[in-house]
């Protein structure tokens, strides 16, 4: 865990003082290039926070998206079971007042 957010990586520090010596001007002091390179230290923390942001962001979205998703799952499969259920429900009484039918049918006919 680091102790002081504040202070840039030892990498992002070179690649400003590199960045910032490759755009020295001539007569500019050695004071004047140290401080451009801590500005473009700070811009390099600050794009770098932004892009940590941007990438919790997007995991947000996804694991939003896929609780969603499996909410769906989850809230239609018992629908099709349910339905299911239901029409050999709604068969059953169909069945029975085909058979009672036959059955008064037959007495009638065998009587």
């Amino acid at each position: 865990m680091k102790t002081n957010k504040s202070q840039p990586s030892v990498e992002t520090q070179q690649e400003a003082m590199r960045i910032a010596k490759a755009t020295q001007k001539p007569g500019q002091t050695k004071e004047q290039t140290k401080l451009i390179a801590q500005g473009i230290e700070k811009g390099i923390a600050q794009y770098k926070k932004q892009q940590k942001e941007k990438k919790r962001q997007a995991d947000k979205a996804q694991k939003k998206q896929r609780r969603d998703k499996q909410l769906v799952q989850q809230v239609s499969q018992p629908e099709t079971v349910a339905t299911e259920a239901t029409s050999n429900r709604s068969m059953l009484p169909w069945l029975l007042l085909g058979i009672s039918w036959i059955g008064f049918i037959a007495y009638v006919t065998f009587l």
